[in-house]
């Protein structure tokens, strides 16, 4: 399991990375392999929108199951990587990378302070049997 030590993590398994005030989000490593192939990609958002810690803000539909993305925090949503909804099996061979999904202005930086670290959210996804 690939877990980027420069990224912050949510329980639901989004990243974040933090360039200034804007937030750059995807799913983790471990999304991707639970739900395993990816067939379908939404946004549920548009660039402009405000969006809140924890709304859903993509859904994702693997041969498995479906899930929703959520926003790790709050803010504008400044840009979406409209690639995905085309090339969605990037979301599972390049999950810290080309399968960024979008940027948001956060509103509230301090709301990263909840986010685990790394070494935490390896330990939260053994925790959850793996």
């Amino acid at each position: 399991m690939n877990v980027p030590p420069n990224l912050k993590y949510a329980k639901t398994d989004e990243w974040v990375k933090v360039e200034g005030n804007i937030a750059i989000i995807g799913v983790s490593d471990y999304a991707q392999s639970q739900l395993s192939d990816i067939v379908y990609f939404e946004f549920k958002v548009d660039p402009g929108d405000t969006v809140t810690k924890d709304q859903s803000v993509a859904t994702l539909e693997s041969v498995k199951a479906a899930a929703d993305v959520n926003a790790p925090v709050s803010g504008k949503v400044v840009e979406l990587n409209q690639s995905l909804t085309d090339q969605f099996e990037v979301i599972n061979s390049d999950p810290y990378g080309a399968a960024w999904m979008m940027k948001i202005e956060m509103s509230d930086a301090a709301e990263l302070d909840a986010l685990m670290d790394a070494a935490a959210y390896e330990a939260y996804c053994q925790e959850r049997g793996h």
